[in-house]
Formats: structure tokens, C-alpha cells, sequence
């Protein structure tokens, strides 16, 4: 096969491979939509009757900002959920490589990406651009609908797993519940002094007008990669 050949070769199967695998997460996109919804409606149903909810006005919302990004919106964060709409390949030292289906076929490999951040719900409502957000988990899904999920509590289908499991709607579930339950659990500290201790004129101007400080969860401090590898590495 001339050099002309195996390009026009490469070229068609890539190009095939990377079409079908967006359509494929563009679908799962929009059944995770649906399941944002279904949750949001089925938490401020338990809320409104919940013995213990003396805050009524503790709800969950629902937006969908998009044809590739959505938000949850609970107490005082969001996630933003964003599909990114390339599709990607792992470098050489990923733990994908470890997996006998992604040995099997590296185009088994080839996968898109539906990434969760959490941001505090007042970057939004004041406008504070500067305001950070965190990488909660992200879930790839292949062209044969299989998939594996990284993150932080994340425990359910890791890179073993690839090959093993295709996605469904209670999987889906699973992945809200646990980055929901997460970033319950990831509170906002107070950052260091030496870190705030000097603002300048615009800072402090900014935030007097409009309460844009610069605000994280974990601001100035070193945000660790738990729960996203494999148990035992």
C-alpha cells in the first residue's frame, strides 16, 4: 500500500470513528440532561416533605445552558456539566493502557469527554469572573458506548473497568449523586492570611461595588488529586 493509500486509509477511519463517537456522546449528553432534571424535581419533592427541612427555600435548580453545557444548582454551589465536543486519546503512561480492551483495538481508546466543575453559586449571581471552579469528575465514553469514569469519589468504574460496561440511566444517576454528595462534603475554607493580607485600590473597590474578591474553595491551597486513580496505584 503506496503512502496515498494508508493516509486516505487513516483519514476515513479516524474521521468515521470520531463522528460516531460524538453522536454517541451527544446522545449521552442529553440523557444526562434529562437525568438533571428528573433528580432536581424528585429532591424538591423529598425536601418539600422532609421532616427535618425547616429552610423551604432549600431547592434544587435545574438549568440547561446549551447544546453542550448544563448546570445543577444546590445550597450554595453549582456544577456546571460541559461536553466537550473533540474527541480525545490518552498519552502513553494513562492507565488505559493497562486495560485488555483498549490493548485489544487502540481505536477502542478514542473517546469524548463529559466534564462536572464546581463553583460556588455567588460566582454567578455576583459576577465574580475571577472566581474559581473545581474538576469534580469526568466520564469518557467510547464508540461502542463503553465508558469509564474519573473523579473524585468516583468509585464505581474506573479505567479497570473499561470495556466491561456500557452506559445506562441508573449509571448516570451514580455519577450525579456522587460528584452531588462530593461537593456537599468540599466546603469553602478560609485561605490563607498571607494570601489576602495585600489588595490593591481596584481589588477593594471592586469588591466594595460589587463583591468580586477572588473567592475559591480551595484558594490557596494545594487542591489533591483524591479518588481520581486507580485503587492501588
Amino acid at each position: 500500500m503506496g503512502l496515498d493509500q494508508q493516509i486516505l486509509k487513516t483519514l476515513n477511519e479516524k474521521a468515521t470513528v470520531k463522528a460516531s463517537i460524538f453522536e454517541r456522546c451527544l446522545d449521552l449528553f442529553n440523557q444526562l440532561k434529562d437525568v438533571l432534571s428528573e433528580l432536581s424535581n424528585d429532591f424538591n419533592e423529598l425536601l418539600e416533605t422532609s421532616e427535618g427541612n425547616t429552610n423551604k427555600r432549600v431547592r434544587l435548580e435545574y438549568r440547561d445552558k446549551g447544546k453542550f453545557e448544563a448546570e445543577l444548582k444546590f445550597a450554595d454551589d453549582v456544577l456546571v456539566f460541559s461536553m466537550h465536543t473533540d474527541i480525545f486519546q490518552f498519552d502513553r503512561d494513562h492507565a488505559i493502557w493497562k486495560n485488555p480492551y483498549a490493548k485489544e483495538n487502540k481505536l477502542n481508546t478514542y473517546c469524548g469527554v463529559v466534564s462536572v466543575y464546581n463553583f460556588l453559586s455567588d460566582s454567578f449571581k455576583y459576577n465574580r469572573n475571577d472566581d474559581l471552579g473545581y474538576l469534580v469528575a469526568r466520564m469518557f465514553i467510547n464508540r461502542e458506548n463503553y465508558f469509564f469514569i474519573e473523579g473524585k469519589r468516583q468509585k464505581r468504574h474506573q479505567t479497570s473497568a473499561f470495556g466491561k460496561y456500557k452506559i445506562t440511566k441508573e449509571e448516570l444517576i451514580a455519577f450525579v449523586q456522587s460528584a452531588m454528595l462530593y461537593t456537599l462534603e468540599f466546603d469553602l475554607l478560609v485561605p490563607p492570611y498571607d494570601l489576602v493580607k495585600v489588595v490593591t485600590v481596584d481589588q477593594i473597590n471592586t469588591k466594595i461595588e460589587n463583591s468580586k474578591m477572588k473567592t475559591g474553595k480551595r484558594m490557596g491551597y494545594k487542591y489533591n488529586s483524591d479518588d481520581v486513580l486507580e485503587e492501588g496505584e
